[in-house]
């Protein structure tokens, strides 16, 4: 219950007030109705007010939810592993999508620098001014001498080679809901009463959306998630690449286990400091937004134009196949004070209690003939 999570301070109730009357103002433009997924884009990314686009910090224990480069460093240093060999096998160049506070481009481009492997470039695509400044501010603090190899991007580059990664960048992604009812399918979205969002439900306008629901066969009364944003997005990363590999990791399911009869009230999820719940209504502008990813649609959309299946398997495989364990070994056991708290972030990282199961990883990608590392064992390529 929304009743017992911490409360706002008057600052942050009134960014979101402003936040709220923009997207009323919205709704009114439009009819009196929106699809859920322009709620979601503007409670996220509206211009200086959305969550992602605003200055209020999100990341780690200061934060509404802590990602795996802020759990631990164990993380970017094993995934460096995994790019260093895309890079060999393609083009030394790097992309990073949506790179949060910065830690995991820090992280990566430091273990780089030890395995000399360092790539030529290493590009960020942040749609967040603020993320961007404060990206900028701990790669020149940590890392002056490798700052001339990042390089901002406001957009999809025309051309891609090398290593793409993406982590916890599509359960952001904005999603429409349906609601399979009575025989039909149906869009869930927002409509005003008495100055509140309240949920309505209207038959889907999009043929898009519907052509993608129609394929998805559903008990009555079951509400999910779609998502032609991932879609787009991994669409557009393929088409744009000419050699190397995607990589993408986040918490979700392939498409028979996403749309399983039991999870009938879907993925949806909200992150507030620390706590999570299910309403999208409150305080927008100042929680997170999210959605488990659907990996078949992923898989099938990179596929559908143009690039090729690599990999899929768990987090906890993903990192232990690219020798997470190899670090822990650099660390003495009988060094409590630096051996438990590394011990403890392996934990939670490989944990199926924790990240271990629940996070994936897929790789697609043009031009890669040999298998990848992070997938010769674990696969589960069965589920998508």
């Amino acid at each position: 219950m929304t009743t017992s999570l911490p409360p706002a301070s008057p600052e942050a109730l009134a960014h979101s007030a402003q936040l709220c009357a923009l997207i009323r103002d919205d709704i009114a433009a439009q009819g009196g109705w929106i699809p859920f997924s322009r709620f979601m884009e503007l409670a996220l990314y509206a211009s200086g007010l959305g969550y992602y686009t605003a200055g209020a910090r999100k990341f780690g224990a200061s934060g509404d939810f802590i990602t795996a480069p802020e759990l631990s460093v164990l993380f970017g240093r094993t995934l460096a592993r995994q790019l260093v060999e895309v890079m060999q096998a393609s083009t030394p160049h790097i992309l990073e999508l949506g790179a949060g506070s910065g830690k995991l481009a820090l992280d990566i481009l430091g273990e780089l620098e030890r395995l000399n492997a360092l790539p030529e470039s290493y590009s960020i695509l942040e749609v967040s001014a603020d993320l961007r400044e404060r990206q900028q501010a701990l790669l020149q603090e940590k890392l002056p001498h490798l700052f001339a190899r990042v390089h901002w991007l406001d957009a999809l580059p025309e051309k891609i080679s090398g290593a793409v990664i993406s982590n916890e960048v599509l359960d952001a992604l904005p999603v429409h809901l349906l609601h399979w009812s009575d025989g039909r399918i149906l869009e869930r979205g927002i409509t005003i009463q008495d100055a509140a969002f309240i949920w309505q439900d209207r038959l889907p306008e999009n043929p898009a959306l519907l052509a993608i629901a129609q394929n998805i066969s559903m008990p009555d009364d079951y509400m999910s998630e779609v998502s032609p944003a991932t879609r787009g997005l991994v669409a557009s990363l393929c088409e744009r690449m000419d050699k190397g590999a995607l990589l993408f990791i986040d918490y979700g399911f392939g498409a028979s286990e996403y749309y399983h009869p039991q999870r009938h009230r879907g993925t949806l999820m909200c992150h507030y400091r620390h706590y999570a719940h299910d309403d999208p209504f409150y305080l927008p502008g100042l929680q997170d937004i999210t959605a488990h990813v659907d990996f078949t649609a992923i898989a099938e959309a990179a596929i559908d134009h143009g690039a090729h299946f690599l990999g899929y398997t768990s987090q906890a495989h993903f990192l232990i196949n690219n020798g997470v364990m190899d670090y822990l070994k650099e660390v003495s056991p009988d060094d409590v004070r630096a051996y438990a708290p590394l011990s403890a972030q392996l934990q939670k990282l490989t944990s199926p209690a924790e990240m271990g199961e629940l996070f994936k990883v897929i790789a697609l990608g043009k031009g890669m003939e040999e298998p990848l590392r992070g997938f010769l064992r674990g696969d589960l390529s069965r589920l998508l």
